[in-house]
């Protein structure tokens, strides 16, 4: 028989979510039930919600999470019920040709979670999960391959934040871009990914870690967290910034967590001679970012991309939780605030404000 639950429902974009009750089905083979104790709540899913990204309605948002498992379908055997787990935001089959060689983060595998879901409103109409994990909700089901354990010494509101935002952030550092010590860094965009992308390069060991947003508040979060310094657009000029503290050569790596082309050109702009620039924010499908070819060959700048941070999730968060223990990976000061799930809608605006690095739904 189907479990009955609460749920943060956005029927309509830039609407306020509605809470109501709604029926989850049990996990297939392959798949874990978790009962949700922790979601956080990123920029992606306020997008949905303001109607800048576009999502299939009526759908459960969420993926940030952590919970207990509740039940398991056939075939798993790396988590059993009653065991506190923390969702990843991506699936991989192990498979492929990516999961083969390393990169589970790009697995070419369609999952059946893609395209079918086990939740429905009370007239037996289905509700879409939202950002493959639905954790908007007091139960979630995902695939195996996202559950990882989490340790005792970890906070399920913690955890939950390591799976989408601590990830891509510190795996765009360590991961994709793999940051020497004494390096150079510039991180623009200081949102849950930006944040963690300045703490990622504060542990790579950077000589200079530069912060830049147009928020000051985010810019004082950002010290905290390890940056050298810090810089609002609004006041200074970033590029000769960058350029004046690195002895006029540029910055060895720039991390452009926002999704905006004035920021990318920017950032490309503040890169050194066979400088990286790393594009980790998600622009609209179909912008173009206007770079003269000449200027990428003749300096052999380069431009790539980091998704969800060049992860393995099964080894990145054993390792995230070592480092957390230990205290060098700050996790417990980027949650701003704690909502009950009925409170959702005041925790969405807070974020979508720029006042908070994370907000989370406990329940």
């Amino acid at each position: 028989m189907s479990r009955r639950m609460q749920a943060a429902i956005l029927y309509e974009p830039n609407q306020p979510l509605v809470i109501e009750e709604v029926t989850i089905g049990h996990p297939q083979a392959g798949e874990v039930l978790i009962k949700m104790a922790a979601s956080g709540i990123c920029h992606s899913d306020v997008n949905v919600v303001k109607g800048d990204e576009k999502q299939s309605l009526p759908v459960i948002l969420g993926h940030e999470a952590a919970g207990y498992v509740e039940e398991v379908g056939a075939g798993v055997t790396h988590v059993k019920p009653g065991d506190r787990v923390a969702a990843g935001l991506w699936r991989s089959c192990g498979r492929c040709y990516y999961c083969e060689t390393g990169l589970p983060n790009l697995c070419a595998t369609s999952h059946v979670l893609d395209t079918e879901t086990r939740i429905h409103d009370r007239n037996g109409m289905p509700i879409r999960r939202g950002m493959r994990v639905a954790s908007w909700a007091e139960y979630a089901i995902i695939d195996q391959s996202q559950a990882v354990l989490v340790p005792k010494t970890m906070s399920l509101e913690v955890a939950a934040l390591v799976g989408c935002g601590v990830i891509t952030g510190v795996g765009a550092v360590i991961n994709t871009a793999q940051v020497e010590v004494g390096s150079s860094v510039v991180v623009i965009g200081l949102g849950g990914v930006g944040i963690n992308a300045v703490q990622a390069a504060r542990i790579a060991g950077a000589r200079h870690v530069v912060a830049i947003d147009l928020l000051d508040a985010k810019l004082q979060t950002a010290s905290v967290f390890g940056a050298t310094h810090t810089i609002n657009p609004r006041s200074q000029d970033t590029v000769h910034f960058v350029k004046d503290l690195t002895g006029g050569r540029g910055a060895d790596y720039v991390f452009l967590t926002v999704g905006n082309v004035h920021a990318i050109t920017q950032g490309f702009d503040m890169i050194r001679k066979h400088g990286t620039a790393v594009l980790i924010g998600l622009v609209p499908d179909g912008t173009i970012v206007p770079i003269p070819a000449n200027r990428i060959a003749l300096r052999e700048g380069r431009i790539i991309g980091s998704f969800l941070g060049s992860t393995r999730l099964s080894v990145a968060f054993p390792q995230l939780a070592d480092l957390y223990a230990q205290g060098r990976l700050k996790l417990d000061e980027l949650i701003t605030a704690t909502y009950p799930l009925d409170q959702i809608n005041k925790a969405i605006a807070i974020v979508d404000q720029g006042e908070a690095v994370r907000n989370v739904i406990v329940f």
